[in-house]
């Protein structure tokens, strides 16, 4: 178990904010078609679980996929249905204009994507949605200042695009000790509460860096499978910051993995008290790693160990254009 702080604890980590989330998928194409035509996100990487190399893993963003954008996708074909609940990383926020309410509610409405009704978050105003899996989604049309450029897309006007994630609601049965984690050990601070709601928020605060926790005795325990969300990354800058997290949650008892090279960024792993995988990740050297920004997505990009195996691995894997 975690040890409790002390009075000579070494400071909170460095980190910028969410770096990318990861969820299970059913049908990869399927998955593609919504996240690139209907939410007007670029495909900015085909690649594959680096852990399961018979199964792709899909990343969608803004142009270049950057950190605190990346949306990713193990996709099963035939995986069952999860159910999205407590001890799971809930949903996931995505930051849009203030003003652009209208247009998503008439554009997933011609699209025949079901929504909820509008509710007031905070300051802002939220769009509650499913892709086809289930995984759930928030648009968060929000006035605060979110200068990031949205992806180009033929199907979204740049004036109402993702600008990237908002946020990450994790619902958690019981938040105390993870609370201890986020503020102590990772360096959130508390923004603000509503109801059953409390934001957190890292560096200069922001879309982009809020972690929600929900305590809501009305939902049902989290089952994973499509629609659920594997695991949540929160960014750092470079190799320096990622050693001292490392370090840092050893020190505080937390069982984490070691450093592990994604070709794309570093990682290290670890579980948050309810139960909800965390990860670290590097911002560099981000997915330009191995083909241009132009052609992002338009190839299988494999990272090198698994480059020598590279015909079995397309023959395992389905089509997918």
């Amino acid at each position: 178990m975690p040890t409790p702080a002390t009075t000579s604890s070494p400071a909170a980590m460095t980190l910028g904010g969410l770096h990318h989330i990861t969820a299970i998928a059913g049908d990869p194409k399927r998955n593609l078609d919504f996240y690139t035509r209907v939410l007007g996100l670029r495909f900015v990487k085909k690649s594959v679980n680096q852990d399961d190399p018979g199964t792709y893993h899909l990343y969608y963003g803004d142009h270049l996929g950057s950190p605190g954008t990346a949306l990713t996708f193990f996709p099963w074909i035939g995986i069952r249905r999860g159910r999205p609940g407590t001890g799971q990383a809930y949903t996931t926020g995505f930051s849009l204009p203030a003003d652009s309410l209208a247009f998503w509610q008439e554009r997933l409405a011609k699209l025949n994507v079901a929504t909820g009704p509008v509710e007031t978050r905070f300051a802002d105003r939220v769009l509650s949605l499913a892709d086809p899996d289930g995984l759930k989604l928030d648009l968060v049309f929000t006035a605060e200042a979110d200068a990031r450029a949205p992806a180009p897309s033929a199907d979204v006007p740049a004036a109402h695009g993702i600008r990237g994630f908002h946020s990450s609601t994790l619902a958690l049965p019981a938040p105390a000790a993870t609370l201890t984690l986020l503020t102590e050990v990772m360096g959130y601070r508390l923004v603000a509460t509503s109801g059953s709601r409390t934001r957190y928020a890292v560096a200069g605060g922001g879309p982009g860096t809020y972690v929600d926790i929900l305590s809501d005795s009305n939902l049902p325990h989290g089952l994973s499978g499509a629609g659920t969300i594997h695991h949540i990354a929160f960014r750092v800058a470079d190799d320096a910051a990622h050693v001292a997290a490392l370090e840092l949650l050893r020190r505080r008892g937390y069982q984490v993995s070691p450093v592990i090279d994604r070709a794309y960024f570093k990682s290290i792993y670890y579980r948050e008290p309810n139960g909800v995988l965390f990860e670290i990740a590097t911002d560099q050297p981000g997915f330009t790693f191995d083909e241009p920004a132009e052609t992002l997505g338009t190839k299988l990009s494999l990272p090198p160990r698994l480059e020598p195996h590279r015909a079995e691995i397309e023959a395992a894997l389905p089509s997918l254009t």
